[in-house]
């Protein structure tokens, strides 16, 4: 009779191979939480030592990646080292370390693992202790040395064509565990394949669509930086506002949709050049279109634009990783801080404008503006310059009046006038606060009278002031958004 022993620190769903094993004529033997969680599920199971278990033909063996020490590290020494030895002898025993393998391991049940299967599950079990012994190392060091250590685990690894530049090596590696929608877990449906720079800007795009979950929202992305972005009543509606926004950097640009991809929005990008159009989901009409209209464009369908999870990041720098967390949260407060209030009516508009600066490169300015009742749209970008007034007068104001120049005049009236009254009706923000008060003189030249900031710096109150003498109202948000 052949002989299945558990013992294991995951124990979901640890009855479903066992229950096979034994319908099939395996006998079965656990020690441990494997021991209680099985005569729970009431399995034919034998109390065993890991001794014994180390004779058995089939072994299902794994070990705690939390709440490590060094008497767990001691307790579990032993299993580790019979996994160790089952997986790297010549004549591998099979050893199944992994909850995720407990379903194919069941399927076995009849025949058992051929030696393909053996080996494979071999790999996976260093795999495990490799991911073991990490999490060891980081607790033990953090409690006998009090240092800090990172391990990092992704797999999955992908060769790209080329990374940055042409003579850049690039691979893609994947977040193991993973399952919140990503790149990492995008499907791709039609097109050539990703690129380095592709997958950065993407995964760009889905962050920023993560803060419009629910709404026909469009993000268009070049270099890291929204060149236009909306929402709308539809998301077709949304997407011609977004690339209204600059159509020209639009142009190869990678675009997120916050919502299914319908054939209406689909038709919006004939004769346009996109290098990558990332939704959760596209109507088979819509799917059609698009694989008709290019062979190259590619299309990404994840699971569902959801809200950011807390997470830590990494940024590599030459010699050295960095680790923060994830810029999950957007408003620490949303407080008036001038005489002029604030108008109510246009507080939805200086949430968007808020949440565009967040994902804009520093120094950022940004102009938001409400083109119908409740559908905002990006009207002018100012991202990643030395310093903000830059962002406002080279790059922002001149960037909305380019836009007003191809906006249709209301009667009577000159495009000087209409664009100073755009101006007035836009909110201008800031992703960190103004040291001076240049940039609320250089917003209010052009005619701005809203602003919102996050607040902070020394001279806030002559800034305040000085909006003040300017009629300008002003939001503090309590929260910087620098994105380098």
């Amino acid at each position: 009779m052949s002989i299945a022993f558990f013992s294991v620190a995951d124990v979901r769903g640890i009855a479903e191979p066992a229950k096979a094993l034994s319908a099939n004529g395996w006998q079965i033997q656990a020690e441990g939480e494997a021991l209680k969680a099985l005569e729970k599920a009431r399995v034919a199971v034998a109390k065993a030592t890991l001794a014994q278990g180390s004779k058995a033909d089939l072994l299902f063996l794994n070990l705690p990646l939390k709440g490590l020490d060094e008497k767990a590290a001691a307790q579990t020494a032993p299993r580790a080292a019979l996994i160790r030895k089952s997986a790297c002898a010549a004549k591998k025993r099979p050893v199944v370390a992994c909850a995720d393998l407990y379903a194919e391991a069941a399927a076995c049940a009849k025949n058992g693992p051929d030696a393909e299967t053996v080996r494979r599950w071999s790999v996976l079990a260093v795999r495990h202790l490799a991911a073991y012994d990490a999490a060891l190392d980081v607790a033990l060091s953090r409690e006998v040395l009090g240092e800090e250590v990172l391990h990092l685990e992704y797999t999955d690894g992908a060769v790209l064509r080329y990374g940055e530049n042409g003579h850049q090596k690039a691979v893609f590696y994947k977040e193991k565990g993973w399952t919140e929608s990503s790149l990492a877990n995008a499907r791709q449906l039609h097109g050539k394949e990703l690129s380095y720079n592709n997958i950065v800007d993407a995964d760009a795009a889905l962050e920023m669509m993560r803060e419009f979950s629910g709404q026909p929202a469009v993000a268009i992305i070049k270099h890291l930086n929204p060149a236009g972005l909306a929402t709308g009543t539809t998301l077709e509606e949304a997407f011609e506002a977004a690339w209204s926004g600059d159509p020209v950097s639009a142009f190869g640009s990678v675009i997120a949709c916050s919502q299914k991809v319908d054939l209406a929005t689909a038709l919006r990008l004939k004769g346009r050049f996109v290098e990558i159009l990332l939704a959760p989901g596209f109507d088979a009409d819509a799917l059609e279109f698009l694989r008709g209209k290019s062979k190259d464009i590619r299309l990404l369908e994840i699971d569902n634009v959801e809200a950011a999870r807390p997470c830590p990041v990494y940024k590599h720098v030459i010699g050295g990783m960095l680790a923060q967390d994830r810029d999950v949260e957007t408003i620490k407060e949303w407080r008036c801080v001038t005489k002029t209030p604030f108008p109510k009516e246009k507080e939805a508009l200086a949430r968007f404008t808020w949440v565009v600066t967040k994902y804009t490169k520093s120094n950022a300015i940004v102009m938001g503006m409400e083109y119908k009742p409740g559908c905002f749209k990006v009207l002018g970008l100012g991202p990643g310059q030395p310093n903000r007034i830059d962002s406002n007068l080279r790059l922002c104001q001149p960037r909305v009046r380019d836009n007003v120049a191809r906006m249709e005049l209301p009667e009577g009236t000159t495009l000087a006038e209409y664009t100073h009254q755009v101006f007035s009706g836009l909110v201008m923000g800031s992703d960190a606060f103004f040291p001076f008060s240049d940039n609320v003189d250089a917003a209010a030249d052009a005619g701005v009278k809203l602003i919102v900031q996050p607040g902070g710096a020394k001279r806030d109150e002559e800034v305040i002031a000085r909006c003040d003498e300017l009629g300008v109202a002003m939001i503090f948000t309590g929260m910087r958004h620098f994105r380098h």
